[in-house]
């Protein structure tokens, strides 16, 4: 830490300041006050009051009718909560991309599961059915479940997922935490992060999304200490419920919402036009042009992303490796079992997060796309 400040003072002595890698902004206290009025006035504080049912029912009205909202009180106890109510057998694999945040991991743990790391596609770094299917069947045989993952925000092939849960009977859940803005079909059950950092950020929260009315009302019971309409517990379960409190800053944001995606947009435009000369810097498919997400995440040539970030550091300008080296590398996991993770290491060496934020100004992206290209010039 005391590294850290002395570099920001340096910074701020001899030049502009640093740009961060990512200026999270909730709803301001201006917007949220008039939802809390609302809970002073009804004197409902918790326990599925008023303002969190009209959140979920605006959440719901997102995706096609019949879809069924649960909130919870984050994203990886939603996934995990959601593995416990499919029922699934106990220490069975769930397939899950090594390329991926922790959490993940750690949901299917904390349900009683065992993570098998599988690689990804290196072009839309996401999991394929192909990786599941291609198993052998000694390890295919002890396949519980599927996690694919919305990397980074990007919404994936749904409907070959789909096709996979048809033709194979393996339930698919979908990490989707950070795909608030592409997520709009909950054939598969899918959960969104409302985590500060996300497009839609409430502090600390999460949904499930699913069609399914029965799994919805299982993870729903396993919110709220196993009751059932009562106040006996019929299963052990946990308390995972969102408050009023929370319920009014997702109001605020959803309120917010069509003008902040366009911001979101708009920035994410002028940072891909700055950087429009450079192939060496690859965009997601669709980032900032079709979808609208919280960070900024680039593939750059192999094996050059920690090179690039050391030099972006120097010139004031922060980075980070959202997913580190891959999930699999972290200690609390290097025991799972994994397949061959070629394309995974790959990432690993080639991916940086640039900084992004709904208010980066022209003045930032032009610090960011400057320093970026001689970076790469000077490799």
């Amino acid at each position: 830490m005391a590294v850290n400040q002395a570099l920001l003072c340096e910074a701020q002595a001899t030049g502009p300041s640093r740009v961060p890698v990512a200026r999270p902004r909730l709803p301001s206290a201006e917007a949220v006050f008039p939802y809390l009025q609302k809970i002073d006035d009804a004197g409902w504080y918790s326990n599925f009051g008023p303002l969190l049912t009209e959140f979920e029912a605006r959440l719901a009205g997102r995706f096609p009718v019949g879809t069924e909202i649960v909130t919870v009180t984050n994203a990886t106890q939603a996934l995990t909560l959601t593995l416990m109510a499919m029922d699934l057998r106990a220490g069975g694999y769930v397939v899950m991309p090594a390329w991926t945040f922790v959490a993940t991991a750690h949901a299917v743990i904390q349900a009683g599961l065992r993570p098998w790391f599988a690689d990804v596609d290196p072009d839309s770094w996401m999991l394929r059915p192909e990786a599941v299917t291609d198993l052998a069947a000694n390890v295919r045989e002890q396949v519980v479940a599927v996690i694919p993952v919305s990397a980074f925000g990007a919404r994936g092939d749904m409907a070959a997922w789909r096709a996979f849960r048809d033709a194979t009977g393996v339930p698919v859940l979908v990490d989707a935490a950070a795909a608030f803005d592409t997520l709009d079909d909950a054939a598969l059950p899918a959960v969104v992060s409302l985590h500060a950092t996300k497009v839609l950020g409430i502090g600390e929260g999460g949904y499930l999304a699913t069609r399914d009315a029965k799994l919805a009302a299982r993870v729903r019971q396993l919110t709220t200490f196993g009751f059932e309409g009562g106040r006996e517990s019929h299963v052990a379960a946990t308390n995972a419920k969102l408050s009023e409190y929370a319920a009014a800053v997702g109001l605020a944001g959803l309120d917010a919402w069509p003008a902040d995606r366009f911001r979101f947009l708009r920035a994410a435009q002028h940072l891909r036009m700055s950087l429009i000369g450079q192939p060496d810097v690859r965009f997601q498919d669709g980032w900032g042009t079709e979808w609208a997400t919280s960070v900024c995440t680039v593939g750059l040539p192999d094996g050059t992303a920690g090179a690039v970030a050391a030099i972006l550091h120097g010139q004031g300008i922060d980075t980070r490796q959202w997913w580190g080296t891959g999930c699999h590398t972290t200690p609390a996991f290097a025991d799972c079992a994994r397949g061959d993770l070629r394309h995974t290491d790959r990432l690993a060496g080639s991916v940086i997060g640039l900084p992004f934020s709904i208010d980066l100004s022209a003045a930032e992206t032009t610090r960011i796309s400057t320093a970026l290209q001689q970076a790469l010039a000077g490799l």
